[in-house]
């Protein structure tokens, strides 16, 4: 296992690493892929539209019990 640096195949730019998971035999394995390019002046810029963060859920209201 080697330190692999990911680059934008658009400008050539290091791009930070992303995990992502995907579902094999019932486990969640990870997957260490290129993340998006923030170079502004790259063809594949990812700009702020596509940096969504993700927001936890809301509590449940608590019931009452009678």
């Amino acid at each position: 296992m080697g330190t692999d640096e990911h680059v934008c195949p658009a400008c050539g730019q290091p791009v930070a690493t992303v995990v992502r998971r995907y579902k094999t035999l019932g486990a969640w394995v990870p997957q260490w892929v290129a993340g998006p390019c923030w170079n502004p002046k790259c063809e594949a810029y990812a700009g702020e539209a596509e940096y969504v963060p993700r927001e936890r859920p809301e509590e449940p209201a608590p019931t009452e019990k009678s």
